[in-house]
């Protein structure tokens, strides 16, 4: 090091002075190099920082841990001992050049704007990016870096490319696109990305599973797993109930996407359950004289909704019904919000006939915490609120039996 360096450090604080010198950094960084800044004001100063500064200004020492910066008088001083032209010049002597943090701020706005306008108009990618969650979702993705967004982007419209599909496998398309079969898997940025850009359904989002969405793009995903439970459904193959009259059977994700059934249900009611017993019921005292029944076993998963937005697209007029408890009411709305479905005895005049009709110790089935909403039916939280009890379908099967065989005449 130099004297005239070394005699420069002494002058800024020496070793204790270098949270003092980078401070006066940070203060130079904010502003543009070209427009540097003529006053600074500093609090919190130690007793040897407040000495420095003031040393330099010319000013007497004093006790308090704030002082105003004339920038222009703190040049002169440097100038007059020969030791940098400015402040900021002496600084980056030191310590090393000062980033102009504002024009790199605006280069790097300038390259993320570069990226963006790179998406072809009019595709759901460009769609995405114009959402300023979208551009978030994206940095997020890339880690913040521009280059890494362009090929994630790159890499999106290949896929996106390929969509929709008709039972294509995520891993096949994964594979086809980008040379890797897993690069589609959960949790994979580019599967997050793609996912991203899907039509927004009409249900609650955060209630669809990841296979359900990716079964929107007609692309399977585990196909075989949790097939829809189903009774009579017709099909123009089979008008009257279906392949096996009076018998429940499963389709799997992969049929319905690879070789849907033509369903004969235009102008039909197609009930719509939430626990298999009630089909196995059905079954077994109906048989073939029962009405199209569906089951969602639980909250439906990727087949139950595809098969269920088949049945409306064909026209048929569904209706649901489902446990009296949180749960139940969750699946109902997803059912009848995301699938256009109608409640079936599933109101609150219902559920308080079905209170009634319980015997005492079945009562004791009480609500959890958790409630939830009904928007088909403003009274019914209230009513299960007050009456704090759960009603099981297959508590009131009775009352929808009379349904399924009233109308499983088209």
């Amino acid at each position: 090091m130099s004297a005239d360096l070394a005699r420069l450090r002494r002058v800024l604080g020496g070793e204790a002075g270098s949270v003092l010198r980078q401070r006066l950094r940070q203060r130079f960084e904010r502003s543009p190099a070209d427009a540097p800044p003529t006053r600074m004001r500093l609090t919190d100063l130690a007793p040897h920082e407040h000495e420095v500064l003031a040393g330099l200004l010319g000013q007497p020492t004093k006790v308090g841990g704030a002082l105003q910066i004339d920038l222009t008088r703190i040049d002169e001083a440097l100038q007059r001992a020969g030791l940098a032209p400015s402040l900021r010049d002496a600084l980056e002597q030191l310590d090393g050049p000062i980033v102009d943090r504002a024009a790199q701020q605006a280069a790097l706005q300038n390259r993320w704007e570069g990226v963006v306008s790179g998406v072809a108009q009019g595709t759901w990618l460009h769609r995405l990016l114009q959402r300023p969650e979208g551009r978030g979702l994206l940095k997020r993705l890339a880690g913040a870096q521009p280059q890494r967004a362009e090929r994630l982007l790159r890499q999106a419209e290949a896929v996106l490319a390929r969509l929709p599909a008709q039972g294509l496998t995520r891993a096949q398309l994964a594979a086809e696109t980008q040379g890797d079969a897993h690069a589609l898997d959960d949790g994979q940025p580019l599967a997050t990305l793609v996912l991203a850009c899907a039509p927004e359904p009409e249900e609650d989002p955060d209630i669809e599973s990841r296979r359900a969405r990716w079964a929107r793009w007609g692309v399977l995903v585990n196909e075989l797993a949790r097939p829809v439970l189903h009774l009579n459904l017709p099909t123009r193959a089979a008008p009257d109930a279906g392949p096996c009259p009076g018998e429940p059977a499963y389709t799997s994700l992969r049929q319905l996407l690879r070789a849907a059934p033509v369903w004969a249900v235009d102008q039909r009611t197609v009930f719509v359950c939430e626990n298999p017993n009630v089909v196995a019921i059905a079954a077994d005292r109906l048989g073939a004289g029962c009405a199209p029944l569906v089951c969602t076993d639980g909250m439906p998963a990727a087949a139950q909704r595809v098969l269920l937005n088949q049945l409306r697209g064909a026209g048929a007029r569904l209706r649901h019904h489902g446990d009296f408890d949180w749960a139940g009411l969750r699946i109902a709305r997803q059912v009848l919000q995301g699938h256009g479905a109608e409640p079936w005895r599933f109101g609150c005049a219902d559920y308080l006939a079905a209170v009634q009709s319980l015997p005492p110790m079945a009562r004791d089935h009480v609500l959890g915490t958790d409630a939830a909403d009904a928007p088909w039916d403003g009274a019914l939280v209230a009513a299960m609120r007050e009456q704090g009890c759960a009603v099981a379908e297959e508590a009131i099967v009775e009352s929808l039996l009379d349904d399924l065989h009233a109308t499983s005449v088209p």
